[in-house]
């Protein structure tokens, strides 16, 4: 086992070399080129906003056409990142035990419609608040839609080149995102009830304050603190949330017994492929529509970033898997597509086409052993999300710091602020859910499974036509 994980530190650091190098071959062009776009941007908004009163003087300017196609693009990378929910519904599903099926969807379609409806009551607003202390603030409540300012709400003049509705459905994508994490960490034997009130506050408080602090112009954005599209303000938050909540929920059933640990197997790998693959396509929305505009270099770039980091992240896992632990383990080649895709999301606009390769790679890597990891400390993850988005989502954020000029420490700083505020939040919060109200089903629920027990329903009603608790076979 020593030469297997010798080798793997190898990669590791044969990764990071060839990153840097990428870096310092082709990374500070990009951002020069990344930087004249925003100005020229900001030029055309200024000249606009100075020389339209109406919203329809506008629309019959020259500048229209490239508003319209610029907004025409978020909202269509809003419709990719839509599609990632159900990506991550099948591979949630596909994952576990088919008996928890209807259980997963449930949850999956909940979190997605709570999440949108809060981000529209408080949660926009409070992630993007205007004027505030740099920590917590709070511009009211909905989505903050000035009537008497259409010019200001529906032109370059809101700041952006889309509209309000535009920024906020995109964004409200992301917001039911790192919730949906949370989903997979604590399937197979979680209340329904119980995931769903923590899931709300998740959405409602900790999500969009620790996101205002960068992307809302907080004391992290003002520090130089840079996460492009989220690896730590989406994915670590699910990760750093779900974590919390598997440390106090306990493991499945049979999952660790006698010091050892013991695979659940997946009910549907196929299913669990689908998934993957609707991820892999959204996040093409998810980064793409994180450039806040169609400019063609820019998202054509992002593009190439996201794809190549997904695929040396796949192929690094494979690789790691058949050395590590001598097994061709296809859940674990699509953990390291997301790997990938996660530790790419923070630099993706700013980091080399061969930096990416080597980000990718190196979240590939690492998701493997973080997988191990958590199985070896008994915290059970069903779907491997921690290790992933948790993991990974650290990862990509401190690569922006290794990859760019950016400030290693500040990446370092930003991360841990974030990171651990949600930690601490969702360990009190979901403590205080358990104490009043329990949090984990009874073991003869989990035998049987929750599809009878909470929705008195069966994903698959011709291949399991029988309770496990009717054989005895459930633990007292």
């Amino acid at each position: 086992m020593n030469k297997f994980l010798k080798a793997s530190i190898l990669i590791l650091v044969l990764a990071l070399a060839s990153g840097y190098v990428a870096y310092d071959v082709s990374s500070e062009p990009l951002q020069e080129s990344v930087e004249s776009v925003v100005v020229a941007e900001s030029a055309e908004t200024t000249e606009v906003q100075d020389g339209y009163s109406t919203v329809e003087e506008f629309q019959a300017s020259a500048g229209y056409t490239k508003f319209m196609i610029d907004n025409l693009w978020i909202l269509i990378a809003a419709f990719l990142v839509l599609l990632m929910h159900l990506g991550f519904a099948s591979l949630e599903s596909g994952l576990t035990q088919s008996k928890n099926s209807v259980n997963v969807i449930y949850k999956n379609v909940f979190i997605l419609c709570t999440g949108v409806l809060l981000y529209a009551l408080v949660g926009f607003q409070i992630m993007y608040p205007g004027e505030f202390n740099g920590v917590l603030g709070f511009g009211g409540f909905g989505i903050g839609f000035d009537s008497a300012n259409p010019v200001g709400m529906l032109t370059p003049a809101y700041g952006m080149e889309m509209t309000i509705w535009s920024d906020f459905i995109f964004q409200a994508m992301f917001a039911a995102t790192a919730a949906t994490i949370v989903s997979g960490c604590v399937t197979g034997r979680i209340k329904l009830s119980s995931f769903m009130i923590f899931g709300v506050l998740l959405l409602a408080i900790s999500y969009p304050m620790t996101g205002s602090w960068v992307w809302g112009g907080g004391w992290l954005d003002e520090l130089g603190f840079y996460d492009f599209a989220g690896s730590t303000l989406v994915h670590g938050v699910g990760g750093a949330a779900g974590l919390a909540c598997v440390i106090l929920l306990g493991a499945r059933t049979g999952k660790y017994q006698d010091g050892k640990t013991f695979a659940i197997p997946a009910h549907n790998i196929p299913l669990a492929t689908v998934g993957v693959f609707l991820l892999f396509v959204g996040w093409f929305g998810f980064n793409g529509g994180s450039v806040l505009s169609a400019d063609p270099a820019g998202v054509s770039y992002v593009f190439v970033t996201t794809a190549l980091a997904a695929c040396a992240g796949a192929l690094a896992s494979m690789i790691t898997t058949q050395v590590v632990m001598k097994s061709l383990d296809a859940p674990m080649a699509l953990n390291g597509i997301l790997a990938g895709l996660v530790g790419i999301t923070a630099g993706a606009d700013v980091i080399s086409p061969l930096g990416a390769v080597m980000v990718g790679a190196t979240a590939g890597v690492i998701v493997v052993f973080s997988i191990l990891m958590f199985d070896k400390l008994k915290l059970d993850d069903p779907v491997g999300a921690i290790s992933v988005h948790g993991v990974c989502g650290i990862w990509g954020t401190l690569a922006v710091g290794i990859f760019t000029p950016a400030s290693f420490w500040v990446q370092l700083l930003g991360t841990s602020a974030i990171l651990a505020t949600t930690f601490v939040f969702s360990l009190g919060v979901f403590a205080a859910i358990k104490a009043i109200a329990g949090v984990r089903v009874s073991s003869e629920v989990e035998s049987d499974g929750l599809d009878i027990s909470e929705h008195g329903n069966k994903a698959y009603p011709d291949f399991s036509p029988v309770k496990t608790s009717e054989l005895g076979q459930f633990p007292s």
